[in-house]
């Protein structure tokens, strides 16, 4: 659930971003999608850990 929560909030904050540089359709895609990825990754690290941490 933390992954794709991760993945939501990059959507989000990546056209936010590119929206408030002043980018058209195509930039804030492209930032949306590489936030996304980015921040899909951070959770899936934090999911490791918890898990590791809770479980152990």
């Amino acid at each position: 659930m933390i992954v794709i929560a991760g993945v939501l909030l990059g959507i989000v904050y990546g056209g936010w971003t590119a929206r408030r540089r002043g980018g058209k359709g195509a930039d804030m895609a492209q930032w949306a999608a590489v936030h996304a990825m980015l921040f899909g990754v951070l959770g899936l690290f934090l999911t490791l850990i918890l898990d590791r941490m809770l479980l152990n």
